[in-house]
């Protein structure tokens, strides 16, 4: 049986006094999806507000391009249901929907056999642009490509490509964008520019849902962070609030020449944990104010400290922590 959003609870109207909620500009609730016996999504929930960068990481087989796929209507679901600017996807209102929306797909399908300025104006016509309305120009430049306009897609770089699919997907100013792996086969300076194109996107009011297996690329991009596995979300927040999940405690990194000498710290009051790891030891405590009085310790007991360094775990060591809890 199909749930409906008001099975979950959410409420019909906001509390009288409490301040307005901006709508999301997507909605997914308890969306399922098989093909055949492959469960590609499986009770998935995903909310994503209005201006930002949601990016969805995980495995590949984990249902991030499915869940990209059923965003825009491509698909519908087996089960759940889908809101996109309060509209469902896979109703009359549909084509509506896709209108406001840009879309990269993985590998994006480009005509070769046309010149990238051909490519552009094929598509700014489907989204029922002009000739002179279509900022075939202004999409390009966006993206470094204007000096490519007139050659032919088939002479185009792999990182071009990626750059023209990207115009292709703003050309009639979308409201949301949905990337599926856009940094895929780039080189590192490509794969850099494409990133901070898409970060200054929102800059301009765009919504930004993109996919990737690649934690780098999210690691400083995304407001929203959504770790999947097996079609559904194992969890989701800012990457400042899943740390805090999951580091509740400051960790704090002590380099010493000799590296037994930090295993004083153990008893030392404030500290939680002591893990080695070669010549430096990884301490967690309950209030960073703790470390002048154990450096001031060590120093003290004759420990020789090189460095003392704040640690701020990464996007990886949060994906690998998520992954293997029980």
């Amino acid at each position: 049986m199909t749930r409906t959003l008001a099975d979950t609870g959410r409420p019909d109207a906001p509390t009288a006094g409490a301040p307005a909620r901006r709508q999301n500009v997507i909605e997914l609730r308890h969306v399922a999806r098989r093909f055949g016996p492959v469960t590609a999504l499986a009770d998935l929930s995903l909310a994503v507000p209005p201006g930002s960068i949601t990016v969805l990481v995980g495995p590949n087989g984990a249902g991030k391009t499915t869940a990209l796929r059923v965003i825009t209507g491509a698909i519908a679901p087996d089960d759940g249901e889908v809101r996109v600017f309060g509209l469902d996807p896979n109703s009359p209102d549909g084509e509506q929907v896709r209108r406001r929306c840009g879309v990269v797909a993985a590998k994006p399908a480009l005509y070769d056999r046309l010149s990238g300025r051909d490519n552009l104006r094929y598509a700014a016509e489907l989204f029922g642009l002009g000739a002179a309305e279509a900022p075939i120009e202004g999409a390009a430049a966006r993206f470094g490509i204007e000096q490519a306009l007139d050659l032919k897609v088939a002479g185009y770089s792999t990182g071009m490509k990626t750059r023209l699919a990207l115009a292709r997907a703003v050309v009639h100013d979308p409201d949301l964008l949905l990337l599926d792996e856009p940094t895929s086969g780039l080189d590192p300076e490509s794969s850099r520019a494409v990133l901070e194109l898409i970060h200054e996107m929102t800059g301009d009011g765009k919504t930004v849902v993109m996919s990737t297996h690649l934690l780098l690329e999210a690691e400083g991009l995304a407001d929203q962070v959504v770790i999947m596995e097996d079609g559904s979300e194992v969890v989701a927040g800012s990457t400042d609030e899943l740390m805090r999940r999951y580091w509740p405690f400051p960790t704090v990194v002590f380099d010493a020449q000799g590296a037994d000498d930090l295993e004083r710290l153990v008893d030392r009051e404030g500290v939680a944990a002591v893990e080695h790891d070669g010549s430096r030891a990884r301490v967690t405590v309950d209030d960073l104010a703790r470390v002048p009085e154990l450096v001031a310790f060590l120093v003290g007991t004759g420990v020789r400290l090189t460095a003392v360094t704040p640690h701020r775990p990464s996007l990886e060591e949060l994906y690998l922590r998520v992954r293997s809890r029980p």
